[in-house]
């Protein structure tokens, strides 16, 4: 494994930005520096950015500058392209020498502040669009607060299947349906089957669900046929974000044996639009543990230096805001809350299981961690969960009701790290409305 990063003058919890935005309160102060792409709003090329607080860094305009040098100059060349891929293929190295220099620019009492100011656009005047063109997506099971929530609703006696404890559960999505935050989605169309018919029926979803889940961007890949060592796994991550990966309960119920998810998961998944990188997320690293009782991973699943420091403590939301709500000015309400800390396989694992068998990873592939919901009530990160299947909706401040979601619904996953001694940082929004079928309104 590469060494650690140090907690170093990037993560001061004293020091600020000289943009006003990026003070207290906001997901992107100083300690995060996120990367993304945007568009003008007028017309011109997608360019890669930075964001601090309500403004976007252009990286290509950095570059030419001549504030950068070294690896922090080739990053910023590679990131300021119309996707994020290429600095991803750079690894870990360029990506922090960029992150240690932007620093440097941002931070109150810059001499470059005047040169850096005039790069800067508010990010309401642009478009953002997803960071990565994404080749391959694949979408894991690691939250077993979810799969026993689960597995309760559909197989009482047998909550949890035996190979839950074993391996990192996992199934290949479909790119090309992702978006990103701020877009809609279409209530899909799917063979249904009434428990009382004697054959299914093609109509639009009555069960449409989210998934509160932890996006992991993969930054250098591996060859074909060369496995990743689980303590150099983290070396191959690029960033992270929030994902909410749609999902239609009642197709999925008809068509998902024997093969599993297909198109009750394939129409749409939804990210959010900026690249948490793993420097700002390391003061929230926590050990990785499992219950003593449980089995202890397979040796190649398992080490000294995973154990010590492979989890993350980022507290996860779901809000909701109904078209009624929206028509009253009201804002989303808190549904439910988790945490990155229910999951049971970490973002290494998942990456050295992925790649056991040889299987090659590239740069901008996205992974989905799956649901990640908690042991307590209101910690659910699915409506399947929280409403027991459909059985028991839950009530809205306004009087509203739910078991899953309408057309004119809006969903917004949040997320944020903090601890006592460093800064907060969030992730943005993840956010998303339902529009009606093809054809109709539900």
């Amino acid at each position: 494994m590469s060494a650690p990063v140090v907690l170093d003058v990037t993560h001061d919890p004293s020091l600020r930005s000289w943009v006003a935005s990026a003070g207290e309160g906001s997901d992107f102060p100083l300690q995060n520096l996120p990367f993304g792409v945007v568009a003008p709003r007028a017309g011109g090329a997608p360019r890669g950015v930075v964001r601090i607080g309500d403004e976007v860094l252009d990286l290509s305009g950095l570059a030419i500058a001549g504030l950068l040098e070294d690896e922090a100059l080739a990053a910023a060349k590679a990131a300021g392209e119309g996707s994020l891929n290429a600095l991803f293929a750079l690894g870990a190295g360029p990506r922090r020498a960029l992150r240690a220099a932007l620093h440097g620019l941002l931070v109150e009492g810059s001499p470059a502040r005047e040169q850096v100011a005039a790069l800067l656009t508010p990010v309401a005047e642009v478009d953002v669009l997803l960071p990565s063109a994404i080749g391959d997506y694949t979408d894991f099971y690691v939250g077993i607060h979810h799969a026993v929530n689960v597995g309760s609703i559909f197989r009482p006696d047998n909550p949890l299947l035996p190979n839950y404890k074993w391996v990192p559960i996992g199934y290949h999505g479909r790119a090309s349906s992702i978006g990103v935050s701020g877009g809609t989605v279409v209530r899909p169309l799917g063979q249904t089957k009434r428990p009382d018919a004697d054959a299914p029926a093609f109509v639009p979803t009555q069960r449409l669900d989210i998934e509160l889940e932890l996006g992991i961007w993969i930054g250098q890949g591996n060859e074909l046929g060369e496995p990743i060592a689980l303590d150099d796994a983290e070396d191959h991550v690029a960033g992270f974000c929030l994902l909410n990966d749609w999902s239609a309960r009642d197709v999925q119920a008809w068509e998902y044996q024997p093969l599993g998810p297909f198109l009750a998961k394939n129409f749409a998944s939804t990210v959010s639009a900026w690249v948490i990188t793993p420097e700002a997320l390391e003061p929230y690293r926590t050990p990785w543990n499992r219950p003593a009782a449980d089995p202890a991973p397979l040796p190649h699943l398992d080490s000294a230096a995973h154990r010590r420091s492979c989890g993350f403590d980022i507290d996860l939301e779901v809000h909701l805001v109904t078209a009624r709500m929206r028509a009253a000015g009201e804002e989303p309400v808190l549904v439910s809350s988790s945490s990155t800390r229910h999951m049971y396989w970490s973002v290494a694992q998942m990456i050295t299981h992925h790649t056991s068998n040889g299987c090659n990873l590239r740069p901008g592939d996205l992974f989905g961690s799956g649901t990640i919901s908690g042991p307590t009530p209101g910690s659910e990160g699915s409506f399947l969960e929280l409403t027991r299947g459909g059985t028991e909706p839950f009530a809205l401040p306004n009087g509203e009701k739910r078991t899953f979601l309408l057309d004119g619904d809006e969903v917004v996953l949040r997320a944020r790290a903090h601890r006592e001694g460093a800064a907060p940082i969030g992730f943005g929004e993840c956010r998303a409305a339902i529009s009606p079928a093809p054809g109709g309104a539900r």
